[in-house]
């Protein structure tokens, strides 16, 4: 086993920035997509997502930031079952 001076340095982003500067949407093999005629705006979608991909403007959850979202399922896992506003399909690139 090696020790930590042995080890390969890590890559690094060149410049300071925000996660905000990094998209990470590509990283996805599944989608998100939303059904707003059956979205209650609970917002457990907004509450649970680990990447803050759901869109809120007014108490009312209006999309979904795909530019960030990396496709975990979190949102339609959490979405109620009497809604099931979210569904996750196989992204197509």
């Amino acid at each position: 086993m090696k020790s930590w001076k042995e080890l390969e340095p890590a890559p690094f982003i060149p410049e300071p920035c925000t996660s905000r500067a990094i998209k990470t949407g590509n990283w996805r093999t599944r989608k998100p997509i939303w059904h707003e005629e059956r979205c209650n705006h609970c917002l457990l979608c907004w509450l649970y997502c680990p990447d803050s991909c759901i869109i809120v403007k007014d108490d009312r959850m209006i999309g979904i930031d795909y530019d960030y979202c990396k496709g975990c399922g979190i949102c339609a896992e959490v979405c109620p079952d009497k809604c099931k506003a979210i569904d996750i399909v196989q992204e197509v690139k």
